[in-house]
């Protein structure tokens, strides 16, 4: 068994996992994965992984025989390897985001660069940025021209060509598939889409099959055409069938279409959809949540992960070779779930991750012959999971009779009575929800005696159709009462002190958490907003400046302009009575720092205490690690002033923060 290592910055760090009393370990819960992804090359030869730096993600790539790295991709700030393929057993595909903060969503740059798993070879193919020889020749080595693009196809069969999405740079772009050279990055048209936006999807030859994409009127469009040089029709239109149809890909014989179909109530279902005749079966469906994700075999897809709680793996067919090696690794590593994330070419080497709430993750080689499993590397490898908080799935009635989902994380080792707890509502919130699994925040709360609850609310992910819609225009009203609602249920299962709750979230998380202080003035000791937004009427203008896409869409889910000011936390400081602690960055373009700026002269005006801590260079959430540290120091610190938990060690001294 070999740790892979890759640079003095992922040397693996000794740490016990407990708070002694010299305070808890923050740096411990800061640092961040060693790894994120890894992907093993089609002949075995190579590891490809992705490596989080401070504010970028790096793609490394090793020989498999001596983990020697052979090559690295590194873009300049803020720029994040997002996504990456092996196109054959020497090329990679990258496809590149930018975002400004940890907590922003990534938006991809529509550029796709390749490497030489030797090193060299490092080129953009296509993308805004492309060069080419200047206006003195005819003769350019790719096309150049303002347009976005990402991998649909990396045609297994072909170790010279992918087939790409390509989308125009204009407000509303029709997109366009075109098979790309990976080595000269010529560009010859296989299809156009009959949709705005559109995603394309193949069948196992490589034949552009469906499209889909938003109309102007916000709603999913899904076209299917027989082979190439047919016209598309319209199979689906969410306007007219109330339902969203997306493909996920195609049977081995191309007669069946996998679609991952939105119902009008209760969880997304699996359909299989006969090409020839038009008609639709469920094959897969939980009965709590929609497909997580979907697990497909050299492209093919075979089943679904679904997540109410621990992750639950379904297969179309139980007898798929697949789905019986997938079965008998989830028997030799129990109890942990096990995913397969790549193999190679012959079968013969696949690599295989295990994660749990207690475990950051760990991945394996495994040798299908000879039937060995072998440790590869772990993400956080200086964490003992016996030492850490177990996460409970939960669930219950809202006040309206809503069944709400999420979890709770109690101390370990620990009496699970009485806790002081903090409330932590996700961000988004639309299109997110909290998953089951190790979550650094959270178990650094818990390791500082806190039980943590986390709730996906009405509006959030994972549900079905019908309850994320159920969240649309109700910041500060039906969310927010599910937040509540769960806080009651705590503190009616015993699990929670009524008298020590604090509520902290992220992004939307923060909105929630000031709302919840001035909604419910009597539930909560202390608050904390972490690059939130508090001035709705303020948020839906950017929004409207941004786009008129993104316009609509704030109208439709956020509320109409004139109804927001009452359900900002800003224009109700004046019922805020608890503590605040506000932290934003000052380069944060999602949730821009001024709103925490006229939250705290808000606070101010109307006498509640407010602490806050900005920082001119960060963005939608801290990238940097003396940021990050310093945050989470801030954090402990005012939460064991109200709730008394324990505080961060401070490394200089070997002693406890002091809480004022």
């Amino acid at each position: 068994m070999k740790q892979i290592a890759v640079t003095a910055a992922l040397a693996v760090m000794a740490w016990s996992g407990v708070a002694s009393a010299n305070g808890v370990d923050v740096s411990a819960f800061v640092k961040r994965d060693q790894f994120k992804t890894i992907q093993i090359s089609p002949k075995g030869d190579y590891y490809a992984a992705t490596v989080p730096l401070e504010d970028r993600t790096i793609l490394v790539v090793m020989r498999r025989s001596d983990n020697k790295v052979t090559t690295s991709f590194a873009l300049g700030r803020n720029t994040h390897v997002e996504g990456f393929a092996w196109v054959n057993h020497e090329r990679l595909l990258i496809s590149v985001s930018e975002k400004m903060g940890a907590l922003a969503e990534p938006r991809g740059t529509g550029e796709i660069y390749a490497i030489n798993a030797q090193g060299g070879g490092a080129e953009m193919l296509v993308g805004q940025r492309v060069q080419g020889n200047g206006l003195g020749t005819k003769i350019q080595p790719r096309k150049v021209e303002m347009v976005a693009a990402r991998l649909v196809d990396d045609l297994p069969a072909d170790d010279k060509n992918v087939i790409i999405a390509v989308m125009p740079f204009s407000d509303d772009p029709f997109t366009r598939a075109e098979r790309m050279d990976v080595y000269t990055g010529r560009r010859t048209p296989v299809a156009n889409a009959p949709v705005r936006n559109a995603h394309f999807v193949t069948d196992n030859a490589g034949e552009v099959r469906f499209a889909h994409g938003f109309g102007l009127d916000n709603r999913w469009k899904l076209y299917y055409r027989d082979a190439r040089g047919n016209d598309w029709r319209l199979v689906n239109d969410e306007a007219v069938s109330g339902t969203a149809w997306q493909p996920v890909g195609f049977s081995a014989d191309n007669a069946v279409a996998y679609i991952d179909a939105v119902q009008k109530s209760g969880p997304n279902a699996v359909l299989a959809y006969d090409t020839a005749t038009g008609t639709a079966t469920q094959v897969l469906r939980d009965a709590v949540a929609d497909p997580a994700r979907h697990l497909y075999v050299n492209g093919r897809p075979i089943g679904a992960v679904f997540v109410d709680g621990k992750p639950k793996f379904a297969f179309y067919d139980e007898k798929d070779p697949r789905a019986r090696l997938h079965r008998s690794l989830e028997a030799a590593l129990a109890p942990d779930p096990v995913m397969i994330t790549s193999e190679t070419d012959d079968g013969r080497y696949a690599l295989v991750e295990t994660w749990s709430d207690r475990s950051p993750g760990d991945f394996y080689l495994f040798d299908t012959q000879a039937k060995k499993l072998s440790h590869l590397l772990s993400r956080r490898s200086w964490f003992d999971p016996a030492k850490m908080a177990e996460m409970r799935p939960f669930s219950f009635a809202a006040r309206d009779g809503l069944v709400l989902h999420g979890y709770l994380t109690l101390p370990a080792g620990r009496s699970e009575r009485n806790l002081p707890l903090v409330v932590m509502p996700h961000g988004g919130p639309y299109g997110v929800q909290d998953h089951w699994g190790f979550d650094g925040e959270v178990q650094m709360l818990a390791n500082a005696g806190y039980g943590v609850l986390q709730l996906n609310f009405r509006g959030s992910d994972g549900y079905g159709q019908a309850f994320r819609q159920a969240g649309a225009r109700e910041w500060g009203g039906k969310m927010q009462n599910d937040l509540t609602d769960a806080t009651r249920w705590a503190i009616a299962q015993g699990y929670a002190d009524a008298k020590r709750i604090c509520i902290y979230g992220g992004s939307y998380g923060g909105y929630a958490a000031l709302m919840g202080a001035a909604k419910e003035p009597d539930l909560y000791r202390c608050a904390v907003g972490y690059v939130g937004v508090y001035d709705l009427p303020a948020m839906q203008k950017e929004d409207a400046r941004n786009s008129n896409r993104v316009g609509r869409w704030s109208a439709e889910w956020v509320g109409d302009l004139e109804s927001l000011a009452a359900v900002s936390p800003n224009r109700m400081a004046e019922r805020i009575k608890v503590p605040v602690f506000l932290a934003a960055g000052g380069e944060d373009e999602v949730a821009p720092i001024s709103h925490s700026k006229l939250m705290e002269a808000a606070l101010v005006k109307a006498g509640a205490s407010v602490e806050t801590l900005y920082y001119p260079n960060e963005g939608h959430g801290f990238y940097l690690e003396s940021n990050r540290t310093e945050f989470a120091r801030r954090l402990l610190v005012f939460l064991s002033r109200h709730l008394g938990g324990a505080m961060a060690a401070t490394p200089a001294e070997g002693a406890p923060d002091k809480a004022p």
